[in-house]
């Protein structure tokens, strides 16, 4: 009997779907991805169910859309009780690991905060009712007392887990106490009071001491060198889900990579300082009321010099992560796994950088957020091929459990990648928790991206965003009140209408009637 397939699931957080180079980036070198990406599928139009860390991250396990897994914003933890992708792998027989970082569950402290408005902080009211369940298991404090232990395994279906948190070189989780015991006092090595000095003007931009080594990028590395390493020992086949919380700001590339590229090397995106006619009026809004490298609602607005500073330091953090996955695919080859094992990699959202004068992120649905790498290498070593089809996050998980011989639980609202035909359009769910960029209430979006065209359309608001891609890859142009285009906007809107429907939640139906 041939034995199962292994699965090695490597995915950076806030990488855009244009900055490697086998996506054809123009600067940086990410040779190993790359390697990936020359024996397998590139999909290079993959996109986000949802634009948000937590969210997406919540689809991709569940194969559930934001709105129906409940986990609609950052801050919201997905319940311990929710069906993912993994557990039925674990089920199924497959050794389940995840190193690196989660983001299932809240890692800031502090209790939820109630209404449209977190600065309020209305307490809970006896109408409240808690969930019960341990879901601080991610907190720092928690960590700082109890190390390992924080973890009540499974966790989501992972049966061991070397978890890390936080982003940049404040890395913490089972880092930190990696990093007490190597370094004499790595408090004093870490964050803005504590960099090298630097002439950079980028909001976030930390030259830090922590070393290389000691950094997140190459303890996941290390941690997943030692899981493979030990994959040997047992029959069972694996699921590795290695975990980078880079380059999500802030920019902090440690060693060599913080000066591996030069801004003055780095292409400005096309929209950079242009407005159209009609920008939509959060972006206006942005622009008129915005306070520049201060972010509003994660977007913040840059000068051009900035700008390429925060490329150049997010190369050299991708750089970085393409170093550490050179080493797990060179000891997934001495291990012996490599001949049976996919290799996937994915972001879990993108990054403005410079898009529109912007950075970061936020309620604006440009591809530079919600378009992400994918790269699936089956183990057979196939000739490269490179694919237009439209894809979502959540048809990661089902098309996992396709390979894997698994049946898909219940309320999964992915299909397998490979199926036919392939999608007509994808929708993006975007649902804000604060009120900012002009609006009254927080926004929430819902975006349909179809072969030629984006739409996106606010909870409230009579105007909205479409795009065409073809025409106007940068999306420019907001040809929303564009005559010509009303019948095509009228049938984008119904096709969105129909994800809406698909995306509502279901159960199973009932053998008899009452």
């Amino acid at each position: 009997m041939k034995k199962k397939q292994n699965f090695l699931f490597i995915i950076a957080d806030q990488l855009r779907a244009d900055y490697l180079s086998c996506t054809g980036h123009p600067v940086v070198k990410t040779p190993y991805i790359d390697s990936i990406a020359a024996r397998g599928t590139l999909f290079k139009r993959f996109y986000v169910a949802n634009p948000v860390c937590m969210p997406n991250r919540a689809a991709m396990m569940t194969g559930r859309h934001s709105s129906v897994s409940g986990v609609r914003h950052n801050g919201i933890p997905l319940p311990l009780e929710a069906n993912t992708f993994v557990d039925v792998l674990r089920y199924g027989g497959y050794d389940t690991a995840l190193i690196g970082k989660s983001h299932l569950q809240c890692t800031d402290e502090g209790e939820p905060e109630l209404g449209p408005n977190p600065a309020a902080h209305e307490p809970l009211s006896d109408a409240s009712r808690r969930v019960p369940g341990n879901y601080n298991q991610e907190k720092a404090s928690r960590w700082a007392s109890k190390g390992a232990s924080a973890m009540d395994l499974p966790y989501y279906g992972f049966s061991h887990v070397d978890l890390l948190t936080g982003h940049g070189d404040r890395g913490g989780g089972a880092l930190l106490a990696d990093q007490r015991a190597a370094l004499d006092d790595p408090d004093s090595l870490w964050g803005a009071a504590n960099q090298f000095p630097h002439d950079y003007t980028c909001p976030q931009a930390v030259r830090t001491r922590i070393p290389e080594e000691h950094y997140s990028t190459f303890w996941i590395r290390d941690r997943a060198k030692d899981y493979l390493a030990k994959s040997t020992r047992h029959d069972s086949p694996f699921f590795a889900f290695v975990s980078f919380p880079d380059p999500h700001h802030p920019f902090t590339p440690p060693g060599k990579y913080w000066d591996m590229y030069d801004p003055d090397d780095m292409v400005l995106p096309e929209s950079f300082g242009k407005i159209s006619a009609n920008p939509p009026p959060h972006l206006k809004w942005l622009c008129e009321h915005g306070e520049p490298g201060k972010a509003a609602y994660g977007a913040a607005l840059v000068n051009e010099q900035q700008a390429r500073e925060a490329m150049a330091l997010t190369c050299g953090m991708i750089s970085m992560i393409d170093d550490a996955v050179g080493a797990i695919l060179t000891q997934l080859e001495a291990s012996g796994l490599a001949e049976n094992t996919i290799v996937i990699f994915t972001s879990d959202h993108g990054d403005f950088l410079g898009d529109h004068g912007m950075i970061l992120k936020g309620p604006m649905h440009y591809q530079s957020t919600t378009r992400v790498p994918f790269i699936w290498a089956g183990s057979d070593n196939t000739a490269p091929t490179q694919t237009e089809r439209l894809a979502s996050s959540v048809d990661i998980g089902p098309t996992i459990l396709n390979c894997a011989a698994l049946k898909p639980f219940n309320g999964m609202q992915g299909r397998n990648l490979f199926e036919s035909p392939p999608r007509h359009s994808v929708l993006i769910e975007d649902d804000g928790n604060r009120i900012s960029l002009g609006f009254e209430s927080a926004p929430r979006v819902r975006t349909l991206v179809t072969e030629r065209y984006r739409m996106s359309i606010y909870q409230g608001q009579s105007w909205g965003e479409l795009y065409d891609l073809v025409e106007d890859p940068g999306e420019i142009e907001n040809l929303w009140d564009e005559p010509k285009l009303f019948e095509t906007r009228a049938s984008l809107q119904f096709e969105l209408i129909q994800h809406l429907a698909h995306a509502c939640d279901s159960s199973p139906w009932p053998e008899s009637l009452a």
